[in-house]
């Protein structure tokens, strides 16, 4: 029998490039035989700022039907892929504030042994994708997480060159979300949900 499990895919995206990714990943997990919660960070910016740029307010506008993440969705999850555009090299408020609020899970243990990676987006090239994954994953290391990056485990990885998630550059906005990333995503996904189903798979045969 086939070891049952659940990734919840977490992210926070203002114009739409993370939530993008965030929506391809969710589905090539479920065809990897995950279930799957799709989640969204809690907006944090007034609704002025908001409405000051007219691909925040469409995007805002048409995934409102996606829920907003709770602790439950972290009690829930085997596996965890976080999501968030790059803000000067670190997480984005909103999913760091998401974050801030699971210290009494992480107090009792619950956030322990499950299986973690993250995404990010930016601008330009060199705008903090690295960086901005890594402040993440150290986030991962306080929970006791088990980090499964992509690494350089398919040849696709030696073309988009980034081991330690699926990235996109978007320029200002205008640069889709094309093959090459969706192609990166479909790696991670597959790479966490294997390693998540093999991890529980041994726990349970050790108790």
């Amino acid at each position: 029998m086939t070891t049952s499990v659940n990734v919840a895919v977490i992210y926070y995206s203002s114009t739409g490039t993370i939530s993008t990714i965030a929506k391809a990943l969710a589905k090539d997990a479920e065809n990897a035989g995950a279930q799957v919660r799709l989640r969204k960070a809690a907006e944090l910016a007034p609704q002025a700022a908001v409405n000051s740029n007219p691909a925040w307010a469409e995007h805002a506008k048409a995934t409102a039907d996606i829920p907003e993440v709770s602790p439950d969705d972290m009690v829930w999850a085997d596996a965890v892929i976080f999501g968030t555009p790059t803000r000067y090299g670190n997480v984005t408020a909103q999913l760091k504030q998401f974050l801030d609020t699971l210290g009494g899970l992480w107090q009792a243990g619950k956030l322990a042994d499950k299986v973690y990676s993250g995404f990010t987006a930016s601008s330009t090239t060199h705008g903090g994708q690295e960086s901005t994954l890594l402040a993440l994953y150290n986030t991962i290391y306080h929970f006791g997480g088990i980090l499964v990056p992509p690494g350089y485990t398919d040849p696709s990885k030696f073309v988009d060159g980034n081991p330690y998630g699926t990235s996109h550059v978007s320029g200002q906005g205008d640069i889709p979300v094309a093959e090459q990333t969706l192609r990166a995503a479909r790696v991670q996904a597959e790479r966490v949900v294997k390693f998540t189903r093999a991890i529980r798979t041994g726990l349970a045969a050790g108790n």
